[in-house]
């Protein structure tokens, strides 16, 4: 007779669970097509218990918002320590865009954004993203205007799945923009 040990998780790391599953499910579905079931059912959970970790799917979902924007705060950070340069913290989100969930999760973070109860906490989380980049670069307004506007442009990109690790055959319209970056993969 063989016994069974399961490994109880913490509430942290239950909590990180249900956000890995909330992008996921957000990012396949985004905000409106996405349920609490649908999360739980991933996590392998009950809903009511997603319910009493995050209260609303509302709360769920900003929670994977700010994940995504905590992991590319990170991930810059990180490439600033050996290099605080934009075109460090670019390599690094190029890296990032081989998680395609992450960039489409983003995606509909910015467009679930006309809610004013997302839109608050998705456009802080982009300024603090935008104060992170000017902090550890030293970039100007303009400089640091067009990282992000070169890394939106990767964003939809990547939201399209004509960057990353899944991408489609381009179009020869995506052939020829693809065409144009230097060391796009």
């Amino acid at each position: 007779m063989s016994t069974v040990t399961r490994t109880r998780l913490t509430a942290t790391e239950r909590q990180e669970q249900l956000i890995a599953a909330a992008i996921q499910a957000f990012s396949q579905s985004g905000y409106a097509g996405t349920t609490t079931d649908q999360v739980a059912r991933l996590a392998g959970v009950s809903q009511p218990y997603v319910i009493r970790l995050f209260r609303t799917k509302q709360e769920l979902f900003l929670a994977a918002v700010q994940h995504a924007g905590n992991r590319i705060e990170a991930k810059w950070r990180k490439a600033a320590e050996e290099e605080p340069t934009l075109e460090s913290l670019g390599r690094a989100y190029k890296d990032l865009l081989q998680q395609p969930e992450l960039v489409t999760m983003l995606l509909h973070g910015f467009g679930a954004a006309s809610d004013p109860a997302i839109g608050d906490p998705v456009r802080t989380c982009f300024g603090r993203l935008y104060d992170v980049v000017r902090e550890l670069t030293g970039a100007s307004n303009e400089e640091a205007r067009d990282f992000f506007a070169f890394g939106m442009l990767l964003t939809c990109l990547g939201g399209m799945r004509l960057v990353g690790p899944d991408a489609v055959p381009p179009q020869p319209w995506a052939a020829d923009l693809l065409g144009t970056f230097e060391n796009l993969t």
